[in-house]
């Protein structure tokens, strides 16, 4: 890991020069903050030109379908839309998290911008504030080409143009990323704060708490093996005007483990109180179709797959779930600090073992970033070109199928 002095500046700084350390830290992130948005807007070129050969908008393909129809209505008329299919399902509105519809209202109040709009313009500022996130935790880690590198992984998913929709995915991966890197830096209150907003975005921001609640189990251990094996960095520093260091009030730490999962748990209490039941949440949840079941329906699905001609989409499955679990693996075996396991581990389970509809997994395994850190690790050693080469080979074959996903079945 890079020495903690060496570790790339972020803007949570407790030095009491915010402006500048931002500053320092936009600067660092520069080069990965462009080539992000080169991904993106490769993805977007791309997508318009698909558009105009198909004869639709690329505007209301990104603005304008799936759940970017519920957060607009939701901006625009408030909760309790309800949908009931002929199949017996009911559909509710408030499943989804109130942080994105409540930014799109704000927004278009204030601006020349419908919710719509306002939801695209969300997504496009949050999408870089994900990357710089994402760049911030692979340079504190690993240094400044690792941080480059991730940063451009993670912009070159198979389904990254879901970074360019209007849907919660760059609001709360930014939220995430922020969160964790505050985690491991030991910024206590900045951690609880991230993970209380990520909370009010998807239902996978209990994934942040865990890897606050991580980090301060990993602080309040008693020295040793064990705990120096998960330690990221020393503590922030903290000053005697002699210059003797002293560790953070506990208090913060207390602090921010509270404070974190009050996002999530705020919005689930409120929607018991809206619709009469503890359960609220869980049941319009289950009217969605959606649900944990430990991965049983995923399963099935893939073997339904597997036992049908021409079996080519289950084992395209099997070996996807084989390659996420691979990675997974390859995170414990590099070493990684136990708040980034946490919190990748949790996306990955949420993913994994929700029942529901099963082409939205690639789009709810987006926020699993640390899942990219050993191979941006593999292609920071290689040589300058052959790694922009890779990256940039793999940025256009997701903005081919980013343009083909969205004109197909897309990401309900």
């Amino acid at each position: 890991m890079t020495d903690f002095a060496q570790a790339g500046t972020a803007p949570l700084s407790d030095d009491g020069r915010p402006g500048r350390a931002a500053r320092a830290a936009l600067r660092r992130a520069a080069p990965a903050l462009l080539a992000y948005a080169g991904t993106r807007l490769l993805g977007l070129v791309v997508l318009a030109i698909w558009g105009a050969f198909a004869d639709k908008s690329p505007h209301q393909l990104l603005s304008a379908r799936w759940d970017s129809l519920w957060y607009t209505r939701i901006a625009e008329e408030g909760y309790g839309y309800t949908i009931h299919l002929p199949g017996g399902a009911v559909h509710s509105n408030l499943a989804f998290f109130p942080l994105l519809p409540g930014l799109e209202r704000v927004i278009s109040a204030i601006a020349p911008l419908d919710a719509a709009d306002a939801g695209l313009l969300v997504s496009w500022v949050t999408s870089l504030f994900a990357a710089w996130g994402i760049f911030a935790i692979g340079d504190l880690l690993y240094g400044r080409r690792v941080g480059l590198t991730l940063a451009v992984l993670w912009g070159v998913l198979p389904v990254g143009i879901v970074q360019s929709m209007a849907y919660s995915e760059s609001l709360f991966t930014a939220l995430a990323a922020w969160g964790v890197y505050a985690a491991l830096t030991r910024r206590w209150l900045w951690a609880g704060l991230f993970a209380a907003l990520a909370g009010l975005t998807r239902p996978v921001g209990a994934a942040v708490v865990a890897a606050l609640w991580a980090a301060a189990a990993v602080e309040l251990l008693p020295e040793g093996r064990w705990r120096q094996a998960w330690r990221t960095r020393p503590p922030v520093a903290r000053h005697h005007p002699q210059g003797r260091r002293f560790a953070p009030p506990p208090l913060r730490l207390l602090a921010g483990v509270v404070l974190a999962p009050l996002g999530w748990l705020g919005y689930v209490a409120w929607v018991a109180v809206r619709t009469g039941s503890v359960t609220g949440y869980f049941d319009i949840q289950n009217g969605w179709g959606n649900g944990f079941d430990g991965g049983l329906a995923f399963a099935g699905f893939i073997g339904g797959l597997l036992i049908k001609p021409p079996f080519v989409g289950g084992l395209g499955l099997l070996l996807g779930v084989g390659a996420l679990i691979w990675l997974a693996i390859r995170c414990v075996r590099q070493r990684q600090p136990l708040p980034l396991l946490a919190y990748g581990g949790a996306v990955l389970v949420l993913a994994l073992a929700a029942k529901g509809y099963f082409g939205s997994k690639p789009r709810l395994l987006i926020p699993a970033f640390p899942l990219l850190l050993p191979i941006a690790v593999a292609l920071a050693r290689l040589r300058p070109v052959r790694a922009a080469l890779v990256l940039g080979s793999a940025g256009l074959a997701s903005a081919v199928y980013g343009a083909f996903w969205l004109h197909g079945s897309g990401p309900p």
